[in-house]
């Protein structure tokens, strides 16, 4: 009976608390490796709902901005003397139309989507003046241009209008009918942390064939 109560009482040996240690050990590694690919994978699903956000975001915006655009004019060709209405070049795109409330006084303004690359990298960037009279009117506390991309890895931009036969022409890189609005812009983006974006095609207006009297 003695025995029993000595051998019921004696505590644990070295080897059993090294092996629960090490056990404790590799459950606590195990936990924390668990934990850590969790929150990698909750941090790159929200990497890529931020990126999928923006996206939408700057489709959206260019989709309206383009589809609002409009015949004003807001320079004078010095070469030609015909109105400028609308510019299109491969990496740049001017065109006037109506300012929502929420990005200034509204109105009329000169829309400039342009790359831009201050030595930090590309980016993709929009500005707007105020357009009056066929002139585009300085502001000297103009706020600096509005990031679209900020990451940029590739930006193409292109034009579309109608043939002498009155069918849809091909595509081109630049718009040479300066007095007149492109029947279709596309753009095309990449980001360096998105990859390729999906392109986007837009239908711009054409009141009286893009031509203001």
């Amino acid at each position: 009976m003695d025995k029993a109560v000595g051998y019921s009482q004696r505590g644990f040996t070295l080897i059993e608390i090294l092996l629960a240690t090490t056990l404790l050990a590799l459950g606590l590694a195990l936990a924390f490796a668990t934990l850590r690919a969790s929150t990698a994978t909750v941090e790159r699903g929200e990497a890529i709902a931020a990126r999928s956000e923006r996206m939408r975001a700057v489709d959206g915006f260019l989709r309206r901005r383009l589809a609002s655009a409009a015949p004003i004019a807001f320079a004078i060709d010095e070469d030609s003397g015909r109105m400028v209405r609308f510019i299109g070049e491969p990496e740049r795109i001017r065109f006037v139309a109506d300012l929502p409330n929420y990005l200034g006084r509204g109105g009329p303004h000169l829309h400039d989507l342009a790359v831009l690359d201050a030595g930090d990298g590309a980016r993709l960037a929009v500005s707007f003046a105020m357009v009056a009279s066929g002139t585009t009117i300085e502001d000297r506390q103009a706020r600096p241009p509005e990031t679209l991309v900020p990451d940029l890895a590739q930006a193409r931009f292109r034009y579309r209008g109608l043939g002498e036969d009155g069918l849809l022409g091909e595509w081109t890189d630049s718009w040479e009918q300066v007095d007149t609005l492109p029947l279709q812009v596309s753009v095309e983006l990449a980001s360096r942390s998105g990859g390729s974006w999906p392109p986007l095609v837009v239908m711009l207006p054409q009141r009286m064939g893009g031509v203001v009297p």
